[in-house]
């Protein structure tokens, strides 16, 4: 099974919109990723992403309620023992 996750928008480089990448925190961890499918994203959102591409932009809360489901589902495979 393949899952998008959010991650918090940290620099953008690039004007192309085809090529423009920004450097994103998925909990501290720092990955590059392109930008080509939401033009409009901008340092400080968060995004959803999936191999390497952000799909959508989305609110810090329903990132944040994302992270809630994570951890629920790491509890549940853990026996709450992270």
């Amino acid at each position: 099974m393949c899952l998008a996750v959010p991650g918090r928008i940290e620099s953008i480089t690039g004007d192309d919109p085809l090529t423009r990448s920004a450097r994103v925190s998925f909990g501290g961890v720092i990955k590059e990723v392109n930008l080509s499918c939401v033009p409009e994203a901008k340092v400080g959102d968060y995004v959803i992403v999936h191999v390497g591409f952000a799909l959508s932009v989305v609110d810090e809360k329903e990132a944040q309620q994302v992270f809630e489901y994570l951890d629920q589902i790491d509890e549940l495979e853990t026996g709450g023992k992270a």
